[in-house]
């Protein structure tokens, strides 16, 4: 304990998301230790074009090794990387 604090609870692990849903809207979360949550990326919007390309097999490993450090699929992380490109140039012009 620090102070006249309690110690904080650890989150519970949920199985679905109407679990966490549920937890959210009903649980005082002061007091819960929020330190271990990091950002996440929602993907909102419709994913409909499809792309194929061809890559060396060094770049693939690499770029699956950063997704798996991230903790997300290695498409996810792609499609992330060119958004973050795009983002950016818009921003730099």
């Amino acid at each position: 304990m620090k102070g006249n604090r309690p110690a904080l609870k650890p989150l519970p692990r949920f199985k679905t998301d109407q679990e966490m849903e549920h937890f959210v809207e009903t649980a005082d979360l002061t007091e819960y230790d929020l330190s271990v949550m990091e950002p996440f990326r929602f993907e909102f919007e419709k994913k409909e074009a499809r792309v194929n390309m061809r890559l060396p097999n060094s770049l693939l490993a690499a770029v699956k090794d950063k997704a798996q450090q991230r903790g997300i699929p290695y498409q996810r992380f792609i499609r992330e990387t060119l958004e973050d490109a795009v983002s950016t140039r818009k921003k730099a012009s």
